[in-house]
């Protein structure tokens, strides 16, 4: 390996991990593989997983950083870091915009263009109605089946009634 990765191409490498830090408007996604971009260009680094995932960690955004330690309901550094690392790959592999530092920059948007917040907080509402109708439905299913058991029980005993040749008053058909 030292044949192809001299002792300085390693300090220049393992100084440009250490000194890693997730750009202004770049998400965890694209901040990751950068990171992880480093690392395999420089096999040699000698960086420990622990010690990889706290450059990581710190080179993040303050924002980022408080996302994920949400996240993982704690701060994401007393997590070990197996638990830590498939934290972060989940919340790559869901792909949340809301992981992206913004920084204001003004934009001219058109009258049917969105932000991705917007966009999410769209889909929320439109789930949380979808969700407020399907409780109200589940909610009736009770009183239905109630309903259906009653005028089930009222039929069995006019037929009973009915082959027996008895006539039944209201209070014995409706207990």
């Amino acid at each position: 390996m030292k044949k192809y990765f001299p002792e300085s191409k390693t300090t220049e490498g393992k100084a440009s991990i250490s000194s890693f830090h997730k750009f202004p408007n770049e998400s965890l996604s694209e901040a990751l593989e950068r990171f992880y971009g480093l690392l395999r260009k420089t096999p040699t680094h000698g960086f420990s997983e622990p010690i990889q995932l706290n450059i990581f960690i710190d080179g993040l955004r303050l924002q980022s950083k408080q996302l994920l330690d949400a996240s993982a309901g704690g701060k994401i550094k007393l997590k070990t870091p197996e638990e830590a690392m498939e934290l972060i790959e989940n919340k790559v592999a869901s792909n949340h915009a809301i992981l992206r530092d913004w920084t204001h920059i003004p934009t001219k948007r058109s009258l049917l263009e969105l932000s991705s917040q917007d966009a999410l907080l769209a889909q929320n509402k439109l789930v949380s109605k979808q969700l407020e109708t399907l409780t109200k439905t589940l909610s009736k299913l009770p009183n239905q089946f109630h309903v259906n058991q009653l005028s089930h029980s009222v039929v069995c005993r006019l037929e009973v009634a009915a082959y027996m040749g008895e006539p039944m008053s209201p209070d014995a058909i409706f207990p």
